[in-house]
């Protein structure tokens, strides 16, 4: 089994990883089919979302963006200059093809306030990271627990509004959306998950 805890200070010596694979960015409604069609070649994805962060009280920003990874390519679709196409509402609730996150109640509100439709087959990583014997719910101690390495949390903050996205903030949306699925893919090599866990993937 793996350990229950980690602390900052153990995070903080470990060596830092990112997402090295393929990373392609979905700034007009013309890239959707084809990145949809190379999404829908994996039966289970990583996903996850940014927003810029808003710092007035009572104040809140619309989601920005929506990652989401196979293990060898991230697309990340930029919401405020994309729409919601027929195509990207079918990959999303698609009930064959499984999509793996983090926290992900927040990132279906965001959703739903973009666009009314139903995420099938989501999977809260923190919903069955217990079972496991792993005490942590964020994704940076969980990858650090399974894997010995850190992921940088450095561009959090950083506007996901901006014209054009830096390599960094790139690198650290893709890396997010990929931890989460081979953090799926290895708890899945440990044991199966139980007929109880999978009550918990759902169309939300």
């Amino acid at each position: 089994m793996f350990a229950s805890k980690i602390t900052r200070e153990e995070i903080d010596l470990l060596p830092l990883t990112h997402f090295k694979g393929k990373i392609t960015v979905i700034d007009n409604n013309l890239q959707i089919a084809k990145a949809v069609k190379e999404l829908r070649k994996s039966p289970v994805v990583g996903i996850d979302t940014e927003t810029k962060p808003c710092f007035k009280k009572g104040k809140y920003n619309k989601m920005s963006l929506m990652q989401i990874a196979t293990p060898e390519h991230c697309f990340l679709f930029r919401l405020h200059f994309i729409d919601f196409t027929d195509e990207l509402i079918d990959f999303l609730t698609d009930k064959n093809i499984r999509k793996v996150g983090i926290a992900l109640g927040n990132d279906i509100v965001g959703l739903k306030k973009l666009h009314n439709f139903r995420l099938a087959n989501t999977l809260d990583l923190q919903s069955v990271i217990k079972s496991y014997g792993i005490m942590e719910l964020g994704l940076q101690k969980i990858y650090a627990i399974l894997f010995g390495e850190k992921i940088s949390k450095s561009q959090q903050l950083s506007n996901w509004e901006n014209a054009k996205l830096t390599q960094q903030q790139q690198r650290y949306a893709a890396t997010d959306a990929w931890a989460c699925l081979k953090i799926y893919l290895r708890i899945l090599d440990e044991k199966p998950l139980s007929l109880r866990e999978l009550d918990n993937v759902q169309v939300c």
